[in-house]
């Protein structure tokens, strides 16, 4: 196991910055996400950790020891690709084997054929390999190729573990339970993993803490509750959480925070350079209630009309159009309530306080709630 220190780290390309200098601590033991969006420069920071790439300016340590120009087999790290890279011609046992058959080093097993084999039937056994250690990879599944590709780099016993998007190959389902075999695997062997993925499903099941990257940047580092609960700028607000967030351009005025049809009322401690500025408006589609326009009395309701329904079991995703504003809502249990929306339907819309987010509009940093 390893803690993970960046200090300055940087990565240009000619005049193109692909990640900007930054600093950066995962704990020993910890598994930890990369999250954003494709291109943000997650990827590039996996290989740079793991030797494929070496920083422009910037150090990379290991327990303390600084690890920036050693070469990839010099530190003790497995990477698990987003396409397996498993060797076609070999068997199952054959791939798993093959890095304690070629190790040099300070990583070299002394031990050889039964010992490897040994090795091999441990690690095949707890991921549910056994059976298929004689078949080569055109002959398994999607899930069974990844796992054989988590074994091939878990035999190692590395003290660091990284993983570049290794689900995005698989269907949905199988990538469900591949989230829960990630993660029992780490509770039981608890190395340094440190995971990257776009999708935030993933990021927000699977890791200890995440950080949020956007164009090369850190938005923001936290458990993936807080960060959810509390983002840092209208990036993570807009990126994090599906449906995404509402977010509305609202002005300040003597009666309030005018956000579209809603009121809001105005913080104490609003700086004055925001209220001459105006402030965005973020609300988390959940917190959203839909009702239909009989039920106008709820305090705060405004009138809509439902111009889509998205039907995903127990939740029912609705778009809303307000006074010509497009506001997507969630409606949690709606059959149970006895209103199904459906679209055209004039409903009324309220929002559930205090579930109000405040960002600067000139910064897009978040100043508070209402």
């Amino acid at each position: 196991m390893a803690e993970v220190c960046l200090k300055g780290l940087e990565k240009r390309i000619g005049h193109t910055t692909i990640l900007h200098p930054l600093d950066l601590t995962v704990r020993d033991g910890e598994f930890f996400v990369l999250v954003g969006p494709s291109g943000c420069g997650k990827s590039t920071l996996l290989h740079l950790l793991a030797g494929l790439d070496r920083p422009t300016s910037g150090r990379i340590l290991f327990d303390g020891a600084d690890v920036t120009e050693l070469e990839p087999r010099e530190r003790d790290a497995a990477l698990v690709f987003q396409t397996y890279a498993l060797y076609p011609h070999m068997t199952v046992r054959d791939n798993l084997s093959f890095p304690l058959r070629v190790a040099s080093g300070a990583q070299r097993v002394d031990r050889k054929g039964k010992d490897i084999e040994n090795e091999v039937q441990r690690v095949a056994g707890f991921l549910g390999l056994k059976s298929l250690l004689d078949r080569r990879p055109r002959e398994l599944s999607g899930g069974q190729r990844q796992r054989v590709a988590l074994g091939r780099a878990l035999i190692r016993k590395p003290r660091l573990f990284l993983l570049d998007e290794p689900l995005s190959n698989l269907d949905a389902q199988l990538r469900s339970s591949m989230r829960t075999e990630l993660r029992q695997l780490h509770e039981e062997l608890k190395i340094t993993t440190i995971y990257v993925t776009h999708d935030q499903t993933e990021a927000m099941t699977l890791g200890d803490r995440l950080a949020t990257l956007d164009q090369g940047r850190i938005h923001q580092v936290g458990r993936p509750h807080d960060v959810y609960a509390a983002p840092a700028n209208v990036f993570v607000a807009g990126f994090l959480g599906y449906p995404p967030m509402n977010l509305l351009q609202a002005r300040v005025g003597s009666e309030g925070i005018a956000a579209g049809p809603f009121q809001f009322t105005v913080p104490s401690d609003l700086p004055e350079s925001v209220r001459q500025q105006g402030v965005t408006v973020g609300v988390r589609p959940e917190d959203v209630m839909v009702g239909i326009s009989a039920d106008r009395h709820e305090d705060g309701a405004v009138s809509g009309v439902v111009r889509l329904v998205e039907p995903a079991g127990p939740t029912c995703w609705v778009t809303c159009d307000l006074l010509d504003r497009l506001a997507r809502v969630t409606v949690v249990g709606a059959s149970a309530s006895g209103y199904s929306p459906k679209i055209g339907d004039a409903v009324t819309v309220s929002v559930r306080r205090p579930a109000v987010h405040l960002f600067d509009s000139s910064t897009g940093q978040r100043f508070g709630s209402v």
